[in-house]
Order: C-alpha cells, then sequence, then structure tokens
C-alpha cells in the first residue's frame, strides 16, 4: 500500500510534531544526504506540484505527498543549515527582505537554530509585513525574538549579521546592492528560483564567497547566472562533509545562492514519510494492484473490489 498525504494531513504533521522540531529534523535529512553526495544522481528533473517516493529496487510508489508546505519547510531547513555551517559563530541578529509565503518558515528556521534573536523586516507591500509580524507574534511575546519593522531594505540590513532576500519579482532585481553588504555578513538568496530572476547586484558575489547546491543549475536559475563561466563557486555538499571550509575568516561575506535541489525534495519525502507513519497521520491508497495472475490484468480490471484506501 502506498501512503497517501495530503494538505489536511500536513497540517496535522506541522500542528502535532512542532514547526520548529520539524525544521529541524528535516536540516540533519538534508544535511545527511548532502553529505552523501559524491553516490547522488544529479540528472535534471522537471518540477512537480506533488511528491512521489519511491522504492528504489521496485519503483513501487511509497508515498504520495503534498509539496507546497512541504517546500517551504525543506527551503527553510536547507537555508538554516547552510547558515549553520557558514555565518559567523555569534550571529544573532537577521534582515529579512521580502516578507511573502516563505518568510515566517525563514524566521523560525534562523531563530529556532542559529538563535538569532533579532528580525529586521521590510517588505514593498506593508500587508505582507503587517502579516508576518503577527504570525510571529508568540515568539516576540515569549522574547525568542525582537522584531523591528525597517522603512527600506537599507535600515533593515545596516548592522546585521545575516541578511535573507525571499522576494517573488520574476526579473532582474536588484534588492540589495554593494554598498549595502559590510564585512562578515552572511546573504542567504533565496527568491532568485530561474533564468532572467535574480536579487543581487553581481558586485556583491564578486566580492563573496559563493556556495551553492548544484553549481550547472545555479549558473542556470540562480544568482550565478550574472557571473562569467569562470566564476568560482563552491559546492555546499563538501563543506557540510568537511571535504572544504566555508568561511575563512571572520570579515568574509558569504553568500549560500539557494536555487533548491531534488535531494532536498528526496531528504524532505523521506522525513514526511517516516514521520507521518511514526505519528499515524495519512492514509493509505491502493495504487498498483497485486495480481494473481501477473499475466491476466482483464480480469482483475473487470472484477469489482471494494475501495482500498483507508486511514493509515
Amino acid at each position: 500500500m502506498t501512503r497517501y498525504i495530503d494538505v489536511a494531513d500536513m497540517q496535522q504533521l506541522v500542528l502535532h510534531h512542532g514547526i520548529e522540531r520539524m525544521m529541524a529534523e528535516m536540516a540533519e535529512c538534508i544535511r545527511t544526504d548532502f553529505v552523501r553526495w559524491a553516490g547522488c544522481d544529479t540528472f535534471p528533473r522537471a518540477a512537480m506540484a506533488c511528491g512521489v517516493l519511491a522504492d528504489g529496487a521496485t519503483g513501487y510508489p511509497t508515498l504520495v505527498s503534498e509539496r507546497t508546505i512541504t517546500t517551504a519547510l525543506r527551503t527553510a531547513a536547507t537555508s538554516a543549515l547552510a547558515a549553520k555551517a557558514l555565518a559567523r559563530r555569534n550571529s544573532r541578529s537577521m534582515a529579512l527582505i521580502g516578507n511573502g509565503a516563505l518568510s515566517e518558515f525563514q524566521a523560525i528556521a534562523f531563530m529556532t537554530q542559529l538563535r538569532i534573536d533579532e528580525l529586521r523586516v521590510f517588505d514593498v507591500d506593508r500587508q505582507a509585513t503587517d502579516k508576518l509580524v503577527n504570525n510571529l507574534a508568540p515568539y516576540a511575546q515569549r522574547g525568542t525574538v525582537r522584531i523591528v519593522r525597517a522603512a527600506s531594505i537599507r535600515e533593515a540590513v545596516r548592522g546585521a549579521d545575516i541578511v535573507t532576500t525571499a522576494t517573488a519579482d520574476k526579473a532582474n532585481a536588484t534588492i540589495l546592492t554593494d554598498d549595502l553588504i559590510e564585512p562578515g555578513m552572511h546573504i542567504n538568496a533565496v527568491g532568485c528560483d530561474g533564468p532572467g530572476k535574480t536579487e543581487l547586484q553581481p558586485s556583491i558575489l564578486l566580492r563573496s564567497k559563493v556556495f551553492v547546491e548544484y553549481e550547472p543549475q545555479a549558473r542556470v536559475a540562480g544568482e550565478l547566472q550574472q557571473m562569467p563561466d569562470d566564476f568560482q563557486a563552491h559546492a555546499l555538499w563538501k563543506v557540510l562533509a568537511r571535504q572544504l571550509p566555508g568561511r575563512d575568516t571572520a570579515r568574509q561575506v558569504t553568500l549560500f545562492d539557494s536555487v533548491g535541489f531534488v535531494l532536498e525534495d528526496l531528504s524532505a519525502l523521506r522525513y514526511i514519510h517516516n514521520l507521518s507513519r511514526k505519528m499515524g497521520i495519512g492514509s493509505t491508497a491502493y495504487l498498483v494492484p497485486a495480481l494473481r495472475a501477473p499475466k491476466d490484468l482483464f480480469a482483475f480490471a473487470t472484477t469489482a473490489r471494494p475501495a482500498l484506501r483507508q486511514a493509515a
């Protein structure tokens, strides 16, 4: 039988297991898979609106799951994982530019995994910032984080240890300019996710040590698309596997050019599959027929049977 996780099931997992715990555990799953990078198949794949996890030996589908909430979780988990490896260890403040659908997930991942206690937020859409501040109010009320509404990108970025960009403008935008970047900053560039869509002034990349998930993809869809072919980028997985150093000095600017990669989706789906089974959330669906006579599919198809979709 195939485990089936719909949006309502995913909401139950988040509610009962906790969003902070889920992103931390998912980050560890992603780290484990990145460390095994040398054995991974990196052939390009098309994006999917839902996730399917299959048995590698038989091809049997073991999980069919929603991918909207999951993608937000895994993107934030990966960002925090990269920042733990690249940002200065005493980083406590983060500017969050772009307060849309991914912003709360990014904020919570950094608050809980890197102990960020000051969040400077800015969006050209004031209602988006209102939404973000309202959703993070419980954390502010507990004293976990101080949320500062900035009047401009410059005000948000000034003095921040980490800068996260998560904007949605599908254009070669310049959200961050070189004059805003201070020594020692870590930049978490999340919003660039396709050809012709960027957030950073090219000169920022020239002064930064740049890390990517998968370089061929980043050169097409990431900030790296702005750079010549001989521009050096470093593989994040090699840092996680301790094959390469991350940050070299406290004053160095590090940049995670986040595009998203299939390995992170695999990690997230494995995690959701295991967690949903452990918590008894979701259901099973009868997707592949169990044939008594493998050559007689016709008889199976024309014989009425009761539905076998059931609660997990």
